[in-house]
């Protein structure tokens, strides 16, 4: 145990985050999620909460603010609208954290995107869509310059067609976090 920390930031997951550089992308898996077939690096969280792993995490690692979208869930096959509760929850530690709501992306195109990141936690969420990619941002130093606008910012090549439209309710969940507990009291956004 070290002081400060969350108790789900393992040695593994700590050295996971440290060793990430600006603009690597770590997923946050279900315990649905193909994360052996995947990771390039796998740990795994048996028997937690990807809200609360998200919590843990998001207290650590900065998120890209030179990109707009830092955070990417997987779409609802079959209904691009739709967002089910776990996302909700997702959306509102990325609000306690300073950060925007998530973005859906196409299953398969989410796929692809957690093959290629720096790793994958495989969480013991047994919601289905439990799945979030964060990409790494950096620690600005006191007089570092952060970008005028991140919506402004040019997206990778493979997001503009591939992020779903459309405007997102925040949904209600339950939780143990004061982060999570939020997206109880949070409404259509």
């Amino acid at each position: 145990m070290l002081k400060g920390l969350s108790p789900l930031l393992s040695p593994d997951l700590l050295h996971v985050l440290a060793s990430m550089g600006h603009g690597d992308e770590i997923v946050l898996a279900d315990a649905n999620f193909p994360a052996a077939t995947h990771a390039k690096r796998l740990v795994r969280l048996p028997g937690t909460r990807a809200p609360e792993v998200l919590d843990a995490v998001l207290s650590v690692l900065p998120l890209d603010d030179f990109v707009a979208q830092a955070a990417l869930t997987m779409q609802v096959v079959g209904d691009a609208s739709a967002v089910p509760p776990v996302v909700g929850e997702f959306d509102a530690v990325l609000r306690h954290h300073g950060a925007g709501p998530s973005a859906p992306l196409e299953r398969f195109v989410f796929y692809q995107r957690a093959a290629a990141a720096f790793a994958v936690v495989a969480t013991g969420e047994t919601r289905i869509y439990g799945n979030i990619l964060l990409k790494k941002g950096v620690l600005r130093q006191m007089g570092d310059a952060a970008p005028a606008q991140a919506a402004k910012a040019p997206a990778a090549p493979d997001l503009p067609a591939q992020i779903g439209t459309g405007r997102r309710a925040a949904a209600s969940g339950g939780g143990t976090s004061s982060a999570v507990r939020e997206a109880t009291s949070v409404g259509a956004r």
